[in-house]
């Protein structure tokens, strides 16, 4: 797996190395971003999170454990290794290509988000599970042991509806889900069709689900008298964000999962990002679980 990678680095965060990987099938190349706690790994390897829009969070996640993992009887987080998926690239999002990557099949087809730019295509999730659950893995446990039990795994947005689907196609895949804000009536609210047929068969899956205040039937204050008022509070009845994800929380508690549903107060769809990354620690590593 090593001759895959492409490039790497030092990020700023505390020891976060970053390695541009090529995808072993189509030759794709993206950044992955690995952080590992210091000392001894545990007798049964790290326990891992995964997080997707790897260069949007991963300095939120590693300054978050860093913060907290040292300090366990005041916050009940253990240590863990950080896995985020992005692409090489400075900003936090690579906007053409996570559309593709975290759009589940089979996808759309969609207007160039420049003028002179290429359409926007959906649909190339399987392609990015494949990148994510052998090209990455196997890269990873190269490096550092891995609990294969106490693995996990974050999305928002786009992430969260990959999360989702990825549970409800691979349920084996990982231990636990945490989906902030998903897109779960994107395109025509397909997922629901895979949690019609979703059937855990017998796994202690976890799952967290969660959306913004202002993210429901209201604008934020400062978007209330903007000049897109008229078209946010139109897609939010499209989106139903909210809706949608206690809707989810509720089927999947229905079907035996374990399920909780939060909602975080003065956050926006962008905002509650870093409120949802910190989330995200604690269902992951969390020492003493309800």
């Amino acid at each position: 797996m090593m001759q895959n990678v492409v490039a790497e680095g030092l990020a700023i965060s505390g020891g976060t190395r970053w390695f541009d990987l090529r995808d072993r099938v189509t030759g794709e190349i993206r950044r992955v971003f690995l952080w590992v706690p210091p000392g001894k790994a545990p007798a049964s390897g790290w326990p891992a999170l995964w997080l997707l829009d790897g260069n949007a969070v991963i300095g939120t996640a590693v300054d978050a454990m860093r913060a907290q993992a040292f300090w366990p009887t005041g916050t009940n987080l253990g240590w863990g290794v950080l896995i985020a998926v992005g692409y090489p690239t400075d900003d936090a999002y690579d906007s053409f290509r996570r559309s593709w990557d975290l759009g589940p099949p089979p996808g759309q087809v969609y207007p160039p988000f420049t003028p002179d730019g290429p359409k926007v295509r959906t649909g190339g999730g399987a392609e990015m599970a494949r990148f994510l659950l052998e090209d990455v893995r196997s890269f990873v446990e190269c490096r550092t042991p891995l609990d294969p039990q106490r693995q996990s795994l974050f999305g928002h947005s786009f992430g969260g509806l990959f999360a989702l689907w990825l549970m409800f196609t691979r349920p084996d895949a990982f231990a636990n889900w945490i989906a902030a804000s998903p897109a779960i009536t994107w395109e025509d609210s397909f997922l629901l069709d895979h949690l019609d047929r979703f059937d855990a068969d017998g796994r202690p899956l976890r799952v967290h689900l969660s959306a913004g205040e202002w993210e429901g039937d209201a604008l934020a204050p400062f978007q209330a008298n903007g000049p897109e008022a008229e078209t946010r509070m139109a897609e939010k009845a499209r989106t139903r964000t909210v809706a949608a994800a206690e809707e989810m929380a509720a089927a999947l508690s229905a079907r035996g999962v374990t399920t909780r549903f939060e909602i975080y107060a003065g956050e926006t769809h962008m905002s509650v990002l870093p409120v949802a990354v910190n989330r995200a620690l604690s269902w992951a590593f969390a020492l003493s679980v309800d």
